[in-house]
């Protein structure tokens, strides 16, 4: 029975050849975007609320791009696997195209509607100053920030093309390249060292757009340098037309992943507001254990969009069977992995708080956060490999539904209720609403057992 679910040597060297770039690009953002934080924490609770206030309104834009992105992927990956260069081409187009359309209703929204977004995560309960001071600090990080978003867009249409047509390492590199320009700038214009301004929070959206331009500049260089490695690039953009019933299919099949991306992260942004009910502390705690987390969580996050790709190749293919057992034997191993990496969180994690200049009650607030985070990683690393699994097949209603759903319909009115009927302390809030989890594992767990994913798309 266990054999069902253990790899030999073959496997995981293949699995691995594919997941271990996306990790370590990962690991790498993850960490340079630690130590941003730990900067940015520096200047001041205030600040660093501003700052985190942001980064949760332009996580909905980012999110969009990869919701669209891997929507028209499905196809990209599948076309892959089939051989197909021509079908590669009319996805990279439409993955453009999308992006530029996603810019620009993002940068519309934001430019219009920054004071009532950022608006949406202050509240009483701290002093008039505070909040004033918060939403304009928020503004002025947020107007520098929207120039990176298109060269952001832009770098998702090549890298994610790149990986799903075999190439993790290029993407991974040129990733490393720009998290290091951007951990440099803001070293040198949030605290104007050897010359250079202070610029405190400007400094670090200068620093990010610096990076955004760097990454999509290196990477579209190299990507045309190397056509005979990506054939599919050859005549990619002499014209933007795409076959109409590829575009049909695209837009059935990726419209609800990108829906759901946008809903998803909407929804995290809710639950982040019913957070910040508690508080602007409970802002910076957030921001310090989210981004603690996802530092040790990436690896088996990595594992889902490496089970996505594989699970994809596999069925475009026709290989059902060998998709079938990859995603059984991922599943495993992703679970693994996460047990592993939530005691690593767990007594790890929280020794890094150490680094933050904020209030001592933000600090400590954060360390619990993280500890609740570890223990539920297990829970995590399960509905994460279970969404791809099912999307890698086509199934993205379904996984729409077992995504943002249970965002939506499970964990915000949960969060909310819990305060606002409950009167519960952020300290019980935080843990039931984590814990809610386990809806998604169970309903992921039954989908991929089903089967009801298992279909070739091209």
């Amino acid at each position: 029975m266990l054999k069902k679910y253990v790899g030999d040597r073959a496997f995981y060297k293949m699995a691995l050849t594919v997941a271990l770039p996306i990790m370590l690009q990962n690991l790498i953002t993850n960490l340079v975007s630690m130590v941003d934080n730990i900067m940015v924490g520096t200047l001041g609770t205030e600040q660093m609320s501003g700052v985190s206030i942001v980064n949760q309104i332009l996580f909905i834009y980012i999110l969009a791009i990869f919701g669209g992105m891997s929507g028209i992927g499905i196809f990209t990956a599948q076309f892959y696997g089939k051989g197909d260069e021509d079908g590669i081409r009319s996805t990279l187009r439409l993955k453009a195209i999308l992006g530029v359309a996603i810019f620009a209703v993002g940068v519309g929204v934001l430019l219009l509607f920054d004071d009532q977004l950022i608006g949406l995560f202050l509240h009483e309960g701290e002093t008039e100053g505070d909040l004033v001071a918060t939403l304009a600090f928020s503004k002025a990080y947020l107007r520098i920030m929207l120039v990176g978003l298109l060269p952001f867009a832009f770098t998702q249409v090549f890298a994610d093309t790149m990986r799903q047509t075999g190439d993790t390492l290029r993407p991974m590199l040129v990733g490393l390249i720009a998290v290091l320009t951007n951990c440099l700038f803001n070293y040198l214009l949030i605290f104007g060292k050897l010359g250079f301004p202070v610029l405190g929070i400007r400094g670090a959206a200068i620093a990010t757009v610096i990076s955004r331009f760097t990454e999509c500049t290196l990477l579209i260089v190299y990507a045309y340098a190397k056509k005979k490695k990506f054939p599919y690039l050859r005549g990619a953009f002499r014209s933007l037309a795409v076959p109409p019933a590829l575009l049909s299919r695209i837009l059935r099949k990726g419209l609800p992943i990108l829906c759901n991306e946008i809903l998803w992260s909407t929804g995290m942004s809710a639950l982040s507001m019913a957070y910040s009910l508690h508080g602007l502390e409970v802002v910076a705690a957030y921001s310090i254990s989210s981004t603690v987390s996802n530092l040790f969580a990436m690896a088996f996050l990595s594992m889902g969009s490496a089970v996505g790709i594989i699970c994809g190749n596999y069925l475009g293919a026709r290989e059902n069977d060998k998709a079938f057992d990859a995603a059984r034997k991922m599943l495993a191993f992703s679970l693994t992995l996460s047990v592993f990496i939530g005691a690593l969180l767990f007594f790890g994690g929280v020794e890094i708080t150490r680094f933050y200049k904020t209030s001592p009650q933000s600090v400590q607030l954060a360390r619990y956060f993280i500890r609740v985070t570890a223990c539920m990683l297990p829970l995590q690393s399960i509905s994460n490999a279970s969404y791809f699994i099912l999307r890698s097949g086509g199934k993205t209603v379904i996984t729409s539904l077992f995504d943002s759903g249970s965002v939506w319909l499970v964990a915000v009115p949960a969060a909310f209720a819990l305060y606002l009927l409950g009167g519960l302390s952020i300290r019980w809030v935080y843990p039931i609403v984590t814990g809610l989890e386990l809806v998604k594992v169970v309903l992921g767990l039954t989908l991929v057992h089903k089967k009801v994913w298992i279909r070739t798309l091209v």
